[in-house]
């Protein structure tokens, strides 16, 4: 009798979680399952009108189109060069702060600041200081160099990366001063006297206990990474210099173009790779945060 009693308990406990848990659910299917539904049918058929099933030809072709290959490519390049960075730098910046250093207020405001001003401002200062006719090739002529027209050259993904590294690393510093502020002050103070170096205190106590906060960190680096696309718009248009063209930019042209198909199956490819690389991130996390979780 009591165990029924418990059973039923639990049923009921269940149907209640579910019944506050409904209007999320609901949201979540209809405005991201749903639509990732119709997504992945639109990449597997010949074209919204005709619906003639094709499997895999759409993809087929999407890896033959040398526009897709150069976003890809774009993106890939961008990411392995932004998220690293955004995530080093980060870190480098929130241990910096813990420290007593001179101007620690001027030095925080100027990576917070990108936070409280609109994507378009930020982008409005790069045109500025990077424009053909701008701040920096003024200072480059002072020293007799040629002017160099930045978003049209080589240079053009460095510039987009110190403008997503200036936007994105003020959030990032205070999530990793967070993450310091957690750390057991006991296993500091036991490190100190046991003679160890900040190297090791560092990398074999810090680093582990930031292992969450690094993990959350890369994720959120990755997709901003990925949705780029913003300013990179704001600063070149859809169909920027060369080293800018991003899957964004394909996926949005294309959408122009209303070819449904071959957006759905970019769309697909980027979402698999996307949960690839953030599962493989989990895993790498959960190796070496193991012993600290204990």
């Amino acid at each position: 009798m009591k165990n029924q009693n418990q059973k039923l308990n639990k049923r009921r406990d269940f149907l209640k979680s579910l019944c506050f848990l409904f209007p999320s659910l609901l949201g979540v299917g209809v405005f991201f399952i749903l639509p990732f539904g119709v997504v992945v049918y639109y990449s597997l058929i010949d074209g919204p009108a005709t619906r003639n099933f094709v499997f895999l030809e759409n993809f087929v072709k999407l890896f033959q189109n040398s526009a897709f290959r150069l976003a890809a490519k774009n993106t890939l390049s961008f990411s392995l060069m932004a998220v690293p960075l955004a995530v080093v730098l980060a870190v480098a910046l929130a241990l910096m702060l813990e420290a007593r250093i001179p101007m620690k207020s001027e030095f925080r405001t100027f990576f917070l600041s990108p936070m409280m001003v609109p994507v378009a401002s930020v982008v409005l200062i790069w045109q500025v200081v990077f424009n053909y006719n701008g701040t920096f090739n003024e200072l480059l002529l002072l020293f007799g160099r040629d002017k160099i027209d930045w978003l049209q050259s080589d240079y053009a993904q460095i510039v987009v990366l110190l403008l997503f590294l200036w936007k994105n690393l003020g959030y990032n510093m205070i999530l990793f001063m967070a993450g310091l502020a957690n750390i057991p002050k006991e296993l500091l103070e036991v490190a100190d006297v046991e003679g160890a170096s900040e190297a090791y205190k560092f990398f074999s106590i810090k680093l582990r206990y930031l292992s969450p906060t690094v993990l959350f960190v890369t994720i959120l680096s990755l997709i901003n990474s990925f949705k780029v696309f913003r300013e990179v718009y704001l600063l070149a248009g859809s169909y920027p210099y060369d080293p800018l063209y991003t899957l964004q930019h394909f996926m949005n042209n294309t959408f122009g173009s209303m070819d449904y198909q071959k957006l759905s199956a970019a769309a697909v490819i980027m979402a698999i790779v996307m949960v690839v690389i953030i599962a493989l991130l989990f895993k790498a996390e959960d190796w070496f945060g193991k012993d600290v979780e204990g």
